[in-house]
């Protein structure tokens, strides 16, 4: 399908917005595409009430291929920036970067109706779900902040069709470039989501405890049941018990031995899927230690011979045992 011929474009609910009675303008070959540099088709539109005019930055086809929003460039199905899901599916970009050699490839992918690779990994598949934005961000389509505003020279008061604030994210976030996002390339929010999602591994280092042999599972499906989560982790080690607290949608998996819970742990790093459903695990934590516990150096010196704290044990009054 040629450019000139799309009635609609490929767009993001967010970028949408609320506005279920939205009007559009389009334009034939009014601007250029911001990744293949041809005309095409912009649409312009206002999201909402109070909201700025948004419209496409890049054609159809660039679009379609990645998969992404015309406008914000965003993933359409997780509404994840490129770099991060192509990072989580380790898909390579395979968009030339020079203008020239970007067109023909553009254009032969357009005509063969080329797509982004698909990728069957479960684990990353899961992992995108939870990083995924599951309802419409509309504060995004806020008008931007008025820059005279920042400076103090702004006299146009309420009649200002952008908003009087002082700017609170990091001026990283604001050095973005639609080509980068496009590419999936020194984008800044994507390296903020990675690293962010990266600390949210640590939670599958193995303690340092050795005793440790038990795994937390949150946020349980109600359809998993015991047997099926035995089943599953299984597989691993030998298990010692599995206890499904179902008021709390969580579970207790306890392995006989290290090892086997930390091939488990190590297996869920890129997502844990049991029966079709997401699973999110975290290492068990040491159990405490009462006041008979003779590894327990602070009770072992607050206790009697007899195992009792001074008040409880007889002999530490000075009574006499009768015969």
């Amino acid at each position: 399908m040629a450019d000139t011929d799309v009635e609609f474009p490929i767009l993001c609910e967010t970028c949408l917005g609320e506005n279920p009675y939205v009007r559009m303008t389009r334009e034939v070959q009014g601007s250029e595409c911001k990744i293949c540099t041809r005309a095409f088709t912009v649409f312009r539109w206002q999201p909402g009430r109070a909201m700025r005019h948004k419209k496409t930055e890049i054609c159809a086809p660039c679009a379609r291929l990645k998969n992404v929003c015309q406008t914000c460039v965003l993933d359409l199905e997780h509404n994840l920036p490129v770099q991060v899901r192509d990072s989580v599916l380790g898909v390579a970009n395979e968009v030339p970067t020079q203008p020239t050699n970007r067109r023909d490839y553009l254009a032969k992918a357009a005509q063969s109706g080329a797509a982004i690779s698909d990728v069957t990994s479960a684990g990353a598949r899961e992992q995108l779900k939870r990083m995924a934005r599951t309802d419409p961000y509309y504060k995004r389509n806020r008008a931007h902040v008025c820059s005279f505003f920042v400076k103090g020279q702004c006299t146009r008061g309420a009649t200002c069709p952008y908003r009087h604030e002082m700017p609170d994210g990091s001026p990283e976030l604001a050095r973005q470039n639609i080509s980068d996002r496009y590419h999936g390339a020194n984008d800044p929010v994507a390296r903020r989501m990675l690293a962010r999602a990266e600390k949210s591994t640590d939670r599958l280092t193995p303690p340092d405890d050795k005793s440790i042999t038990s795994l937390f599972a949150v946020r349980l499906d109600p359809s998993l049941t015991q047997d099926l989560l035995s089943e599953h982790f299984a597989m691993y080690g030998e298990l010692k018990s599995v206890v499904v607290v179902e008021k709390s949608s969580c579970a207790f998996v306890n392995f006989k031995t290290r090892s086997g819970a930390e091939a488990a742990a190590l297996a869920a790093r890129d997502g844990c899927v049991v029966n079709g459903l997401s699973v999110r695990l975290a290492w068990g934590r040491p159990r405490p230690k009462g006041p008979n516990d003779p590894k327990d150096p602070v009770t072992s010196q607050s206790t009697g011979k007899h195992g009792l704290y001074p008040s409880q044990d007889p002999t530490a009054h000075g009574s006499v045992k009768h015969q």
